[in-house]
C-alpha cells in the first residue's frame, strides 16, 4: 500500500499532465481524478466545444489505460454497449463480443439522446463493474469509470436521465468557458494539433488502482461521519427540496473526501474536505420542488445552504 505523500505526488503528476490539454480548468481536472480514485462516476453538463471528450482523453492518455467513446443516438442498442454473444461457423461456439464498456474509461458521449433502454444498459456496469449477458458474467476492468456527457441547451429529441440512473454518477461537472488568457492558449496549442496526442503517461493503471486502495485506508472520524449523515438528512427535510439525497450520496462523499485527503498529503479527513466534495456530489442528486423553480434558486445554492445550516464538529475525534 502506499502512503499519502505518495498518493499526493502522483496525483499531482496526473493533474499537471491532463492540464497540459485542458487549460484553465484545474478544478474540473481535480475533481474527475478524485472521482476515478473514489472508484465514482462523471456526469459532465455542458455547452459543445468545452473540451468534454478532450479531458477523457488526456486523463486516459496520462494513465496509460484504454479508452473507449460511445456516440449516444436514438438507435443505439444496449448490446452495443455491452456486447453481444454471435455463433461462430468455422469453430461451431458462441462467441461473445465485448462491447464500448470493456475499457477502463468509458466516455458516454451525449447520453441523453438514447432512449431509456439503453441508458439503463450502463447500470449494472456502473454499480457492479461487471456485465452480465446469456446468463454469464463479465468482469470489467479496474480502474474503471464512466464519464457521460450532456448538453444542456438542445433538449429536442432527448430522454432526461431518470433519478435512479443520476444517483450513479458520484459527482457532476461543469468544465465552462476558458478564460480570455486561458482562451489564448487554446489558440496556441491547438492550432497546430492536437496536444493529447503529445501526452506521454506518467502512471500506469496498476499504480492507479494501488492509489486507490491507498485513499480506502485513510481514517475518518465518528464526528465526521456523523457531519456527513446530517448533510444528506438535511437535503431530505430542506423546505424547497422534493426528493433529497440517497444514501449513496452519503458514501460519495465519504470515498471523494478520503481520496482528497490523501491527495494533500494527509492520512484523515477534516471537515473542510467535506465542504468541498458537498456540491458536485449533492447537487445533481436534488428533486427542486415548485417553491424553488418559482424564486429562481438552483441546486448548487440549496447545497450551500444546507452546509451552512449543518453545524461544524470540533476537532477530530
Amino acid at each position: 500500500m502506499l502512503d499519502t505523500a505518495a498518493v499526493a505526488d502522483t496525483f499531482t503528476a496526473i493533474q499537471h499532465n491532463v492540464e497540459r490539454a485542458i487549460e484553465g480548468k484545474s478544478d474540473v481536472v481535480r475533481l474527475a481524478l478524485l472521482t476515478l480514485l473514489s472508484e465514482g462516476h462523471v456526469l459532465l453538463e455542458d455547452v459543445p466545444g468545452v473540451g468534454k471528450t478532450l479531458l477523457a482523453k488526456a486523463l486516459g492518455r496520462s494513465i496509460n489505460c484504454s479508452v473507449k467513446r460511445v456516440q449516444f443516438t436514438p438507435d443505439l442498442l444496449p448490446s452495443d454497449i455491452t456486447g453481444v454473444t454471435i455463433y461462430n461457423q468455422e469453430q461451431g461456439v458462441f462467441e461473445f463480443k465485448p462491447g464500448a464498456v470493456f475499457a477502463n474509461i468509458v466516455l458516454g458521449d451525449e447520453i441523453n439522446r438514447a432512449g431509456p433502454k439503453t441508458q439503463s444498459a450502463l447500470l449494472e456496469s456502473m454499480e457492479e463493474r461487471q456485465v452480465t449477458t446469456d446468463g454469464r458474467t463479465y468482469e470489467l476492468a479496474s480502474p474503471f469509470m464512466v464519464i457521460a456527457t450532456q448538453n444542456p441547451i438542445e433538449l429536442d429529441g432527448t430522454y432526461p436521465l431518470p433519478e435512479a440512473q443520476r444517483d450513479r454518477f458520484m459527482t457532476r461537472l461543469r468544465i465552462g468557458y476558458p478564460s480570455a488568457d486561458a482562451e489564448v492558449e487554446v489558440l496556441r496549442n491547438h492550432g497546430a494539433g492536437n496536444p493529447v496526442d503529445t501526452l506521454e503517461p506518467v502512471t500506469t493503471t496498476h499504480e492507479v488502482n494501488a492509489l486507490i486502495d491507498a485513499c480506502k485506508h485513510v481514517q475518518v472520524a465518528e464526528s465526521l461521519e456523523r457531519y456527513v449523515v446530517d448533510i444528506v438528512r438535511a437535503t431530505r427535510e430542506h423546505e424547497l427540496i422534493d426528493l433529497g439525497a440517497s444514501p449513496r450520496a452519503g458514501l460519495g462523499i465519504m470515498r471523494g473526501a478520503r481520496a482528497l485527503a490523501a491527495t494533500h498529503g494527509r492520512e484523515y479527513v477534516i471537515a473542510d474536505d467535506i465542504k468541498d466534495l458537498a456540491d458536485p456530489v449533492l447537487a445533481h442528486r436534488l428533486v427542486l420542488g415548485p417553491d424553488a423553480e418559482l424564486a429562481g434558486r438552483t441546486e448548487s445554492e440549496i447545497v450551500a445552504d444546507v452546509v451552512t445550516r449543518v453545524p461544524v464538529p470540533r476537532g477530530r475525534r
